[in-house]
């Protein structure tokens, strides 16, 4: 096991569902001090985290984007995804660690709450034995998802399943069907899937697809209603009925 250093702190940084004044006092403090600042974004992108912190960086601030190799070109099925994958968190080790060893501090900013299927995870299991490394959580998508839509997400003794839409068609319907409350995320070109699933779980009249939640262009559909193509900050929700006064 490799001895830690003593230096700098890389702080995992939740910024919430995508509003800045959805974002915690101390992410705020952290975001607008910091003066090394690195973020994920898929290569061309400007990247959602960055975008949420427009306009807060100071002005000599060094930014670190974090481009992924590959997104959706390779099946997650195939050894090369991971392979890709662990190479490129890497290199954002070495770099990250870098800054540490040298006593800066960084932030790492992390949509939503960095330890809910964030890719910060990743980072974080890494850097334990090397680096000094914080965690300050955020208000995750699901929530700002079910505080748009209008209605509490769950009631009583309501279970909450959360669900990926990646999933296979079959373990989606098995497990829409169920559960009383129902989140799905990773939904991009799973969209016709999805709806299947919902449709042969016998619950299309109780799903909603929140886009874009907690930010400008937020948008609350049924299912149903929904285009054929929804972006990449989509959230299918299904609210609980459960015990109540």
């Amino acid at each position: 096991m490799t001895a830690m250093r003593p230096g700098g702190m890389i702080h995992g940084v939740g910024l919430g569902p995508g509003a800045q004044d959805l974002m915690s006092v101390r992410s705020d403090r952290l975001v607008r001090t910091a003066r090394h600042v690195a973020y994920f974004r898929k290569a061309g992108r400007p990247g959602q985290a960055r975008k949420i912190v427009e306009g807060m960086l100071r002005a000599d601030v060094v930014e670190f984007p974090m481009e992924y190799p590959v997104t959706t070109e390779i099946p997650v099925s195939d050894p090369r995804y991971n392979d890709c994958l662990s190479a490129f968190y890497s290199r954002c080790i070495d770099h990250l660690a870098a800054l540490a060893s040298a006593g800066e501090d960084v932030v790492v900013l992390c949509e939503g709450d960095p330890f809910f299927y964030g890719s910060f995870m990743h980072l974080y299991t890494r850097l334990q034995t090397i680096a000094p490394v914080a965690v300050v959580p955020g208000i995750t998508g699901m929530s700002g998802a079910w505080t748009a839509s209008g209605a509490p997400i769950t009631w009583g003794d309501d279970v909450l399943t959360v669900l990926m839409g990646t999933l296979p068609e079959a373990d989606l319907v098995r497990r829409i069907r169920d559960t009383d409350a129902l989140v799905v995320m990773k939904i991009g070109r799973h969209l016709d899937k999805l709806r299947r699933a919902v449709a042969a779980a016998g619950r299309e009249d109780e799903a909603w697809l929140v886009e874009y939640a907690a930010m400008a262009d937020q948008r609350v559909t049924r299912l149903c209603d929904a285009d054929a193509i929804t972006p990449y900050f989509s959230i299918l929700l299904i609210h609980g009925q459960g015990r109540r006064p």
